[in-house]
């Protein structure tokens, strides 16, 4: 079950860098097979550079008054602002609340917060928690961490088809104890190819990255953009899978690729979903659509980012995100590589109607079900005049790809269609 490895990793303290990012992907590593790759600290990757790796053992504050400790990284990773720098040092109620963050308007959720890129120290808590701090006594505030010259870390899986185009399925793993933000991307990437891995024939090659967010793909593309460009037909960027709320598609910068033809022909007849514009992008499609990048990458979703109020605090639990919304979404995605291993621009070989009795292709008993099948066959068939590929001709005749599956390679093999594209 999907749920069991999101429980599985949903403990382990991820960032950006570190030894978080390297112990989530081992454990991806034994369901498929993954290939780590690590970048030094201070890379150039175009516009930016790799930062230091971030580690973290341990990181409290306690109370001088009480002797307790009223934070603690130990029971909530989100307690540590991500990438704090070492501390240990006594301070005031004044110091210690310029860096305290919480959420007045959800006063039990510890929020997520983050200094990448700026020397910072920081704690996060729960409003209500927040509100009973003794503001009269002194704090001890503990940050054993590292910031250190080490590595960026990622992991790919490409696993080969029948041609050498591609299609890009990217994923995130660098945030700490969130399942519907982190974890549902990655958990369904990973059964996702599992079940690439287990076809017998696949007509296109697939690409699978685990990466940090944004430098992580930034990063990526630096060291394989011209074969990505080269291969790439279609893909997806997967964030935000694991709620039960909705479907969304968020699409490529221009929302003309085949992978947002595709996306939206299944859900278009799969299930209700809401519609963005590639103005409401927030994750690694802001790179994969870049200005000379330009690589045909969408997004389904299920409630996107920024959009469910428990986005980026500990409220994003096992509460939110469930098997069946994981599995929805993983049937969708299903669907999707279906269809570009299907797709194809048909073309008929004959004038006027075919004569399908003589083929084989007609029924010999009439009933509804039979009636609806020669109905979209012949339907199919007059769309297919070498000018719309099979989702175009799905989409003009109202019928869902896998209604038409079953009767498309009859139709090639009896010499009434062929496949020009």
């Amino acid at each position: 079950m999907m749920i069991e490895l999101c429980k599985e990793l949903f403990p382990i303290n991820r960032s950006i860098t570190g030894d978080g990012v390297r112990a989530s992907l081992k454990i991806l590593q034994k369901r498929i097979p993954i290939r780590m790759h690590e970048v030094p600290s201070g890379t150039k990757v175009f516009d930016w550079t790799v930062p230091k790796e971030w580690n973290v053992s341990e990181a409290y504050v306690i109370d001088l008054k009480s002797g307790e400790r009223i934070i603690d990284f130990k029971n909530c990773n989100l307690h540590l602002v991500g990438y704090s720098i070492p501390m240990d040092a006594v301070v005031s109620w004044e110091e210690l609340n310029k860096h305290l963050f919480t959420i007045e308007e959800q006063p039990t959720a510890i929020p997520y917060i983050t200094s990448y890129y700026r020397e910072f120290w920081g704690f996060c808590v729960a409003y209500n928690e927040y509100q009973q701090i003794d503001r009269s006594s002194s704090f001890h505030v503990v940050i054993k961490s590292e910031l250190k010259d080490g590595h960026l870390t990622y992991a790919d899986l490409i696993i080969p088809g029948e041609t050498e185009k591609e299609i890009f399925i990217s994923t995130y793993v660098c945030h700490p104890s969130m399942v519907n933000n982190e974890l549902s991307g990655p958990v369904v990437a990973t059964f996702l190819a599992e079940w690439l891995l287990k076809k017998e024939k696949r007509k296109y090659t697939y690409r699978f990255v685990f990466i940090p967010e944004t430098i992580g793909s930034i990063t990526y593309l630096h060291y394989h953009l011209d074969v990505l460009k080269e291969r790439v037909i279609g893909g997806y960027n997967l964030s935000c899978v694991g709620d039960e709320r909705t479907f969304s598609y968020l699409p490529s910068r221009y929302g003309n690729t085949l992978s947002d033809k595709i996306a939206l022909h299944v859900l278009n007849n799969t299930t209700t979903f809401r519609k963005y514009s590639f103005l409401d992008r927030g994750s690694d499609e802001r790179q994969y659509c870049a200005p000379g990048v330009d690589l045909p990458i969408c997004s389904i979703l299920r409630t996107k980012f920024g959009d469910y109020p428990e986005y980026h605090t500990s409220l994003d639990n096992f509460d939110l995100v469930t098997e069946k919304g994981l599995s929805g979404t993983l049937d969708v995605y299903k669907k999707c590589i279906d269809l570009f291993e299907l797709n194809f621009t048909p073309k008929v070989k004959v004038l006027c109607e075919p004569q399908l009795g003589k083929r084989g292709l007609y029924p010999t008993i009439s009933t509804k079900s039979t009636g609806a099948t020669v109905r979209n066959m012949m339907n199919f068939i007059a769309y297919a005049d070498g000018t719309n590929d099979m989702i175009d001709i799905c989409n003009i005749i109202g019928v869902p790809y896998w209604d038409c599956a079953s009767f498309l390679q009859p139709l090639l093999e009896k010499d009434v269609l062929e496949a020009i594209g």
